[in-house]
């Protein structure tokens, strides 16, 4: 399996699933060399998070591969985690980071992952 990004996004390489509502409201993804970072486009947005370091997940393309097949499949990652309350928000940890997605960003993620958005080739 190659590690090589399937798609090359905009300039700042962060890129959203073609089913976000463009609300900067989203669940963000870039491809850096042979990982994969992901972040909450909430965060900047917050004023309360000014001066703060945004949190980021960053996973090697193998890890990332495995968590997508793990997700669309409705299994457990055993190392990036995915916890969806009965209200549809998600809670994404991998190690000591955690981001926060509403059920609306979560679902439009899903449906990109899907449709083979963000997978690595």
């Amino acid at each position: 399996m190659s590690t090589t990004a399937r798609r090359t996004p905009a300039d700042h390489g962060w890129f959203t699933s073609s089913r976000s509502n463009n609300g900067n409201q989203c669940v963000e993804v870039r491809f850096v060399e042979s990982t994969v970072q992901i972040r909450d486009s909430k965060f900047r947005r917050n004023p309360m998070n000014a001066g703060s370091e945004e949190p980021i997940i960053t996973v090697d393309a193998a890890l990332w591969t495995t968590f997508l097949r793990c997700l669309l499949s409705a299994r457990r990652h055993p190392s990036l985690v995915a916890h969806t309350a009965p209200d549809g928000t998600t809670t994404l940890r991998h190690d000591n980071t955690l981001l926060h997605f509403t059920a609306e960003e979560w679902q439009a993620f899903t449906a990109g992952a899907r449709a083979n958005e963000f997978a690595c080739v």
